[in-house]
């Protein structure tokens, strides 16, 4: 026992050894014969075409092929029809000169090479048949409605078996459901029949795949028939035979198949399993499954036939059990058990046999594990020969399933087969032993490039091949050390595994594989690139049908992956449609229909991964309108409405409204009735009396209203006396001895009946007299003339018909008619607050007085004059309206300083009363208004005058004026505020001492007792001192300022040459040196970094604006006074126009170009600046 656990060990460790040498051996190193290609063990072929047999295989040196057939030796070069492909074992059956029956044969294939033998499997070679349906007579088929019936198909025995469906005679499908269905065997079983069923097309049709051929059954008839038609028939099919003693009857169900309460099924391992059960009865069986000892596999099973057929696929040993199938109707239930028996053909354990390379001297295995049902046997051979009669080899030793070669010499290679079989098949392997004595070599490609993305896994192949095996190392980048343990895992074929890549994995990688006979490298390369994610995901859409809608998908990538974008529907290709427009990140549909509803995924793929999401567009529309309106439960004054609902078109009904048309009073106008939810298909509907009703309904869901429905049957209520009176019942008069009665009139829905007419009652208040009555028809007013004025009356309006009169009604009051008030408001007097409010005030006029309904009061007041002598008259009338009874008021907006005129009127719904007697009142002064105008003349250098004229509004006695004024500069900034105060009388004042040519704003406003009024305000600019331009003029033209101009151009023109030379030859010219040592700050012509010349310029775009400045630096002051012309601008001959503005040929920098440069350099030299440091001098 321990010799023999000994023994298992050495094999594991042998087996572990040596589970990396199933490799592929180069092409050019010697090596026995592989199959690589061979025709399936059970090959169908098709007779009409030739008959070709693979065998491929390779090989060093190359193989070569002989056949048996039916397990003897096949000379093809004996038979004409047959030939070998070259270099190939692949055998072609020329068909067209033989019968390919003569050809149906078990083949096998045989490859050998001086280093051993390869066989192929048994191929069994037969050819597919479709025989034609045998001719027969088909009589009509006369059944009972409600009976069970099955139409059998027989199809003839094909080879493969035909496929079988039934259709009719325009080649349509027959509908199958639950009641109808077809079996497994390709018989129609009817679980009952309906007289709909009755038809003579029901035509089975066989198609045979291989040739495909389809073949057709003879039509068969079938004719249902209840038991009155039976009665007439009869005699015409059946001779007066009794054929149906008792109708078919509601019944619980039995099973057409299987029969018999248990049934068993055998089933190979790997294979589909089918299970069906088919019953009987009425009302329709439905079909249930189960298994007895468990679950049902739930991702291997499927249902179908409805229910009928359970299929479960790639059937493993725990499938077996048993299964019940249950039918069930409301009367009853019936079970079948099904017993299910896994058995198993052989399969591999641990796969097939491999390849051994093995160096002289090394040590290996050979395993051929593998399992069936019943348990397989193995049996080993060598190059074809069963291995007890090869020669014997003391390396090799044969235990069961295992081979064990022990030091292994060159000249032992060899191959091997192992066949493992039982009752249900078998399995044939090749696997050789390959003695070699190789170097290493590494197969991947070399500088191969490994793209993957950032945490995804990388793998680094470096396949070898070598004898002995090679053992691989890697290395990194700089190769200082072997790339062992974390993050790194390495494989036994050779592989780096980077289980999470980072971007600091990218790099280059260097695979050396070494034995004892060499070492050899190999470089790949790694780049880790960023994942593609979908940043924004398309969203669940609801759109109506007939608009647009956009799916959005943005996403991110790595740059050097370009990805492209795939829209899927319903996990499909999209719609060859123009309506729907694939951008990068979006898909729109325009003119979305129902049919573009569904699920759209958008998938976004590069060369290495891909990003996907989905959402759902939902097509909604409004609903359908409701159909088969019916009444129901119908009552003097109530009826029962109950409908269909329509289509939804995806979005739920929220409410049903339920109108109705009165023909009799309203034809043609649909009103609203009720509304019910949209669970609900019956309403309630509460009625009117003589009433012929109309309905129809409309369904709301999110889009909107259905259209109506079709109208439902006319319902017409019975008359009845009114159940309501008129509303709105009101008592007023229009003139001062009427009183007029109105009322809201019942519509013709309210009337109840005919002969609807108002029976009108009015009495005065209080008095307790009787209802005076009239009977008013047609109308909704009556006058009752003769009152007295303004007087309380009670009032009843009561509604009658020819069915009887309304309910009691309630008493309403009202008045007679209104006259105007006779008598004033007492007492009026006024109460000043200030200039401009006053408050009236008055006794109450008596009510007995109004002779109405007290509106207000009405104070008329007007302004009679100015007190100021100067203002002329007013008369016009304003009115101010106090309603209620109030007893002041106020009154704003007077003129100060005016004496008015106001009286009082108290008004009723008629009109106004009698006014009180006029009254008068004063208002004080107040601040008077702005001057009218105010006018600046004789400007001169340093003075000028101003003129106005007295405000229009004077509002008091004017006491004086207040004169501001303040100079301005170019940057509208303001300087200092002077103020001077001028006598009433005044209407001119002169101003001296002003700076010249300077601008100043004046205000000048008007006082009273009460304090100044507005301000009138003004600007004007003085004018230049004429002496300074004419010395500007005269010394411009003296001989030795002209001369000095000439030496500063030709100085200039100088540096300007010296300046190109020295840009050409890429140099400078020291020009910074000359310039920091001339001892004149008014003289630098030229600028530090580019050699251009200050700011000397006769651009038009340097001209100063009016009332611009020039830069204070660089300038001189005259008379060291702020007033100096140089402070506003320079330039040769220059003048000031008329309006105060400067005039000049040549000017420094403007302000703008002072702001954005600062100091960086100083003016040029320009005759203004030259004339102004002469005068500084003078």
């Amino acid at each position: 026992m321990m010799e023999r656990r000994r023994m298992d060990a050495a094999l594991l460790v042998l087996f572990l050894v040596h589970l990396a040498t199933a490799l592929e051996v180069p092409l050019d190193l010697p090596q026995p014969p592989t199959i690589t290609h061979q025709s399936p063990k059970d090959y169908i072929i098709d007779p009409r075409e030739n008959i070709i047999i693979h065998c491929e295989a390779k090989g060093k040196p190359h193989p070569s092929f002989s056949w048996t057939r039916n397990g003897t030796h096949f000379d093809i070069d004996q038979d004409p029809n047959v030939t070998m492909k070259p270099h190939s074992g692949t055998l072609v059956v020329d068909i067209s000169r033989a019968k390919a029956e003569q050809y149906e044969c078990v083949y096998q294939c045989t490859a050998r090479n001086k280093h051993g033998t390869a066989v192929s499997n048994n191929i069994v070679v037969r050819q597919s048949r479709s025989p034609l349906w045998s001719k027969e007579k088909i009589k009509p088929i006369v059944v009972q409605e409600g009976v069970s019936l099955v139409l059998p198909c027989r199809p003839p025995a094909g080879l493969p078996p035909p496929i079988i469906f039934w259709m009719d005679n325009n080649f349509q499908r027959l509908p199958q459901s639950r009641r109808v269905s077809q079996s497994l065997n390709g018989d129609l079983y009817f679980s009952n029949v309906l007289r709909e069923d009755s038809r003579n097309d029901y035509i089975c049709y066989a198609r045979f795949p291989y040739t495909q051929t389809i073949q057709q059954k003879q039509p068969i008839t079938v004719k249902v028939l209840n038991l009155d038609a039976i009665n007439d028939t009869m005699a015409a099919f059946y001779n007066d035979t009794d054929l149906f003693s008792d109708p078919a009857d509601e019944r619980k169900p039995t099973f057409l198949i299987p029969s018999g309460p248990s049934s068993s099924k055998m089933v190979l391992r790997g294979q589909v399993l089918e299970m069906e059960c088919i019953a009987e009865g009425l009302p329709t069986p439905e079909i249930s499954w189960t298994k007895n000892s468990g679950d049902l596999p739930a991702d291997r099973t499927s249902y179908l036939h409805y229910q009928k057929t359970l299929r479960i696929v790639n059937v493993s040993e725990s499938d077996a059990g048993d299964y019940r199938c249950t039918a069930r109707n409301e009367f009853g239930s019936v079970y079948h058990t099904i017993h299910v028996m896994v058995k198993a053909a052989p399969y591999w354990i641990s796969g097939a046999p491999r390849n051994l390379v093995l160096a002289p001297g090394e040590d290996g295995v050979l395993t051929c594990r593998a399992s069936g049902t019943p348990k397989p046997s193995v049996t080993w051979a060598m190059n074809g020969i069963p291995i007890e009669n090869s020669p014997k080899d003391l390396s090799r030793k044969v235990e069961d399933d295992t081979i064990i070669f022990s030091v292994v010499q060159t000249g032992s290679s060899a191959v091997y087969q192992c066949n493992v079989s039982n009752d249900y098949g078998y399995l044939l392997s090749n696997a050789f032993v390959n003695v070699l004595s190789e170097p290493p070599r590494v197969l991947t490609q070399a500088n191969k490039v490994y793209q993957v993305i950032k945490n995804h896994r990388a793998l680094l192949d470096c396949a070898s091949f070598g004898s002995p095996i090679p053992k691989i190392t890697w290395f990194k980048d700089s190769r200082s050390s072997t790339l062992d343990g974390d993050p790194y895992i390495h494989h036994d074929n050779g592989t780096l595994e980077i289980h999470v890549a980072q971007a600091h994995n990218s790099g280059k990688y260097t695979c050396v594989a070494g034995n004892t006979l060499g070492i050899y490298e190999n470089h790949v390369y790694l780049e880790v690139k960023d994942p593609t994610r979908i940043l924004k995901q398309p969203d669940y859409k609801q759109v109506q049908r007939g608009r647009s809608v956009v799916f959005e998908c943005k996403v991110t990538y790595d740059p050097s992956l370009q990805p492209t974008v795939t829209w899927l529907k319903d996990d499909g290709e999209l719609p060859d449609d123009e309506r729907l427009i694939v951008g990068f990140d979006s898909l729109t549909i325009n003119d979305v229909t129902e049919n573009d509803a569904g699920v759209y995924t958008c998938i976004m793929n590069t060369t290495l991964d891909n990003d996907s999401a989905r959402a759902e567009l939902t097509v909604v529309e409004r609903p359908d309108p409701p159909t088969d309106l019916e009444l129901t439960d119908k009552k003097k004054r109530s009826v029962q409405l109950t409908w269909t609902p329509g289509d939804e078109h995806n979005s739920p009904i929220q409410k049903f409204l339920i109108q109705y048309e009165d023909s009799l009073h309203h034809r043609g106008h649909w009103h609203n009735l009720t509304e019910v939810p949209g669970t609900k298909t019956t309403a309630h509907l509460k009625l009117s009396p003589y009433v012929p009703y109309i309905f129809r309904v409309l369904a709301l869901n999110s889009v909107g209203f259905s259209h109506p429905s079709f109208p439902s049957r006319m319902f017409k209520t019975e008359p009845a006396a009114p159940d309501e009176n008129p509303t709105g019942v009101h008592g007023f008069g229009t003139e001062h001895d009427n009183l007029v009665i109105s009322w809201k009139p019942l519509t013709g829905l309210q009337s109840n009946g005919p002969g609807l007419h108002y029976k009108v009652m009015w009495r005065q208040k209080l008095m307790e007299s009787d209802w005076t009555k009239v009977t008013v028809a047609n109308n909704s007013k009556f006058v009752v003339s003769g009152t007295p004025t303004f007087v309380p009356y009670e009032l009843k309006v009561q509604a009658v018909n020819d069915y009887g009169a309304g309910p009691e009604p309630a008493i309403a009051h009202g008045y007679s008619g209104e006259d105007l008030p006779v008598a004033a408001p007492e007492n009026v007097q006024a109460v000043l607050l200030n200039s401009t409010l006053s408050e009236v005030h008055w006794d109450p006029v008596p009510s007995k007085s109004i002779r109405g309904h007290l509106k207000g009061y009405k104070v008329y007041y007007w302004r009679e004059r100015s007190l100021h002598k100067h203002n002329p008259h007013h008369v016009e009338k304003q009115i101010l309206t106090f309603s209620g009874n109030r007893t002041h008021g106020m009154l704003p907006g007077l003129h100060p300083f005016s004496l008015y005129s106001f009286n009082v009127r108290v008004y009723n719904g008629k009109g106004d009363g009698p006014p009180s007697p006029d009254q008068q009142f004063e208002t004080p002064e107040g601040v008077p208004g702005a001057p009218t105008s105010l006018v600046v003349t004789n400007t001169n250098l340093d003075t000028l005058t101003l003129e106005w004229n007295p405000p229009h509004d004077r509002n008091g006695h004017i006491t004086g004026y207040t004169l501001k004024y303040q100079p301005v500069n170019n940057s509208n900034e303001l300087g200092p505020v002077e103020e001077l105060a001028l006598p009433a009388n005044a209407t001119s004042f002169t101003l001296l001492n002003l700076k010249y040519s300077t601008r100043y704003k004046f205000y000048l406003n008007a006082k009273t007792v009460r304090g100044a009024g507005l301000a009138i305000s003004q600007e004007a600019v003085t004018i230049m001192d004429e002496a300074v331009t004419s010395r500007q003029v005269d010394i411009a033209t003296q001989g030795w300022f002209i001369g000095l101009m000439c030496a500063i151009a030709l100085l200039i023109l100088i540096l300007l040459i010296i300046c190109f030379i020295q840009r050409n030859k890429g140099g400078k010219y020291p020009v910074k040196e000359k310039e920091d040592a001339h001892t004149d700050p008014e003289f630098q012509p030229m600028k530090d970094d580019d050699c251009t010349f200050g700011e000397y310029s006769d651009n038009e775009d340097h001209k100063p604006l009016k009332g611009s400045r020039t830069p204070s630096n660089g300038t001189v002051k005259r008379d060291d006074s702020d007033d100096s012309l140089v402070d506003y601008g320079e330039g040769g001959d220059g003048q000031f126009n008329e309006d105060g503005s400067f005039i000049g040929q040549y000017s420094g920098k403007s302000a703008s170009r002072e702001t954005a440069e600062g100091h960086e350099s100083s003016e040029a030299p320009s005759p203004i600046n030259a004339m102004n440091s002469l005068n500084s001098f003078v």
